[in-house]
């Protein structure tokens, strides 16, 4: 079937609302890293997903927090920059009857656009239906939201009736993606992204934050079709290093081992994964390097 509109449409929100899990429930694949930890995801995801004769193009931004490193100013300017040139943009919030110091943010630059915005109230899993009529309102009184969608990105509730409302605002045009292609992220970068989603998981406090991963050698075996991964896993601290490897190794086995199974998923083969813990101190400061491991300003 032919393309006959497509659009692009920035997710924006605050820290940890919610918005991978959205962009993967919305394209029906894992293409945004999810944790229960803020400031997951660091570059800005384009998501791809064909639905009819509509092509719907996710921006998935970080969430807007006040920022403390270079990477910390890198990723507000994401968020900044991706609801600059969209044809329409998704507040993410929760179900709470009052709009915070990022939603009053956001909704400020949002005035500053053409385009239309849509409140998108996700975790409604967690409260009663009645509740939400007051988070409609407190958020109403604000902004003039062209739609409200109430959903559960982990769920799936609302889905379809958010993709229904958004594909109103597709405008007509070819398709900005080829068949078939889910996201704008380069393969490599993406393994690099679900071993970092597992450092986050398996690591406490402020470890996980301190890591980059940059793919080194990426290839596959003529013969027999498995991907050779080399992979090294920065932190900043030598006794973070110590704490990523674990005794005997027995840390950084668990995280390449789950992290080896979903980039398996990812790229639908056998995957050989080498991976080493390097220490790179105040790496979050040092533009070039932010560069090197790819977080790019274009």
């Amino acid at each position: 079937m032919s393309i006959k509109r497509s659009g692009m449409i920035a997710i924006v929100g605050r820290p940890n609302v919610g918005k991978s899990t959205l962009t993967n429930a919305l394209v029906g694949e894992k293409i945004a890293i999810v944790t229960n930890k803020p400031q997951t995801t660091r570059n800005r995801i384009c998501a791809v997903l064909d639905r009819g004769e509509s092509q719907f193009v996710f921006m998935d931004t970080p969430g807007l927090h006040k920022a403390r490193t270079r990477l910390g100013d890198y990723m507000v300017n994401v968020v900044k920059e991706s609801v600059a040139d969209v044809d329409a943009v998704m507040l993410l919030v929760e179900p709470i009857p009052n709009v915070g110091g990022p939603e009053a943010e956001l909704i400020g630059r949002i005035k500053g656009l053409n385009a239309p915005a849509v409140l998108v109230i996700n975790k409604i899993d967690t409260v009663k239906k009645e509740e939400l009529l007051a988070v409609i309102q407190a958020y109403q009184e604000v902004h003039d939201f062209q739609a409200v969608v109430p959903i559960s990105a982990k769920n799936g509730e609302g889905i379809q009736e958010l993709l229904d409302v958004l594909e109103a605002y597709l405008p007509e045009g070819p398709q900005l993606f080829p068949d078939g292609m889910i996201t704008d992220q380069p393969e490599r970068q993406v393994c690099a992204e679900i071993i970092r989603e597992k450092l986050l998981l398996c690591l406490d406090k402020e470890i996980p934050h301190g890591t980059a991963v940059e793919i080194g050698k990426f290839s596959e075996r003529t013969d027999s079709g498995i991907i050779d991964i080399d992979a090294t896993i920065y932190c900043e601290k030598a006794s973070h290093k110590g704490i990523i490897i674990g005794k005997n190794g027995s840390m950084l086995k668990k995280i390449s081992s789950m992290a080896r199974k979903d980039i398996e998923a990812f790229m639908g083969a056998k995957v050989f994964l080498e991976t080493w813990v390097k220490v790179k101190e105040n790496w979050r400061d040092n533009v070039n390097f932010i560069h090197d491991v790819g977080y790019r300003d274009d």
